[in-house]
C-alpha cells in the first residue's frame, strides 16, 4: 500500500472493538515461559507476529489453546530451549524468549533476530545484562547460546534506552536471586527504561505471579 486517500466531511458514528496492543501481547506471551501454572490471556490481537510467537512457544513444548475469550497457555512441559532461525528471523520480538528460558531452565539457544524494518538494533545490551546476572553466553553460527546455574540480581546500567532489552532483563530478574535494578542512560530507574502505554499491561502481568517491582525516577 503506497498511500491512504481519505475523503472527509461526514460525521463518524458507531462502535468498534479495540484489540490489545501487539507490543504488549508479544512480551506477555514470552513471559508465560516463566510460569508453571496455566495462564489465561484475553484480547490478544490476531496478527502474524502473534502467530509466530505462538509457533515458537509450541515448538518448545508449551501448550497454547484458543478459546472464545483468548488464549490458554501452559508451559509446564517445556522440553526444548531452542528458538530456530526460520522463526526468529521473521520477527525481532522472538529474542524475548531468551531471558525467560535462561531464568527458568538455565539454558537457551536462540537465533539472532531479524524482521527489523527500523534499522540496526543489536542485541548486545540483552547479552551484557544477562552476563552481568551470571550467565555464560557465546554467540556463534548466528545463535546466542546461553547457560546459567541460577541468575543473580544486580545493578544494570543501560547504555541506550532499549524496550526489548529491558523486557528481557525484567523477565530474567523475576526468577533471579536477590534484587535487580535496571537503570538507563537518562537516570530513570527500576524497570523504566521505556515509557510506552503498552508497558503498563506488560508490567502488570509479570508482577502478578511472583515478582516484586517498584518503578521510580529516583532512589
Amino acid at each position: 500500500m503506497d498511500q491512504l486517500a481519505i475523503t472527509g466531511g461526514q460525521t463518524l458514528r458507531g462502535e468498534i472493538a479495540i484489540s490489545g496492543a501487539k507490543n504488549a501481547a508479544l512480551p506477555i506471551l514470552a513471559a508465560t515461559i516463566l510460569a508453571e501454572q496455566q495462564i489465561a490471556l484475553s484480547n490478544i490481537p490476531n496478527l502474524r507476529d502473534i502467530t509466530t510467537m505462538i509457533k515458537l512457544l509450541q515448538g518448545m513444548g508449551t501448550k497454547v489453546e484458543t478459546t472464545e475469550q483468548g488464549l490458554l497457555v501452559t508451559a509446564n512441559n517445556v522440553n526444548s530451549f531452542y528458538a530456530p532461525y526460520d522463526l526468529v528471523r521473521t520477527m525481532r520480538a522472538s529474542i524475548l524468549v531468551l531471558g525467560p528460558l535462561l531464568a527458568r531452565f538455565g539454558q537457551a539457544d536462540v537465533s539472532l533476530p531479524g524482521g527489523c524494518a527500523i534499522g540496526s538494533r543489536p542485541v548486545n545490551l540483552h547479552i551484557a545484562g544477562l552476563e552481568a546476572m551470571g550467565a555464560e553466553i557465546q554467540v556463534e553460527n548466528g545463535y546466542i547460546r546461553a547457560k546459567a546455574s541460577r541468575l543473580r540480581g544486580t545493578r544494570l546500567v543501560m547504555e541506550l534506552v532499549t524496550v526489548t532489552g529491558t523486557e528481557n532483563l525484567m523477565m530474567a530478574a523475576t526468577l533471579a536471586t536477590g534484587e535487580t535494578i535496571i537503570e538507563n542512560g537518562y537516570g530513570v530507574r527500576w524497570f523504566r527504561a521505556a515509557e510506552h502505554e503498552f508497558y503498563h499491561d506488560y508490567l502488570f502481568f509479570i508482577k502478578r505471579p511472583q515478582a516484586k517491582m517498584v518503578c521510580s525516577d529516583s532512589l
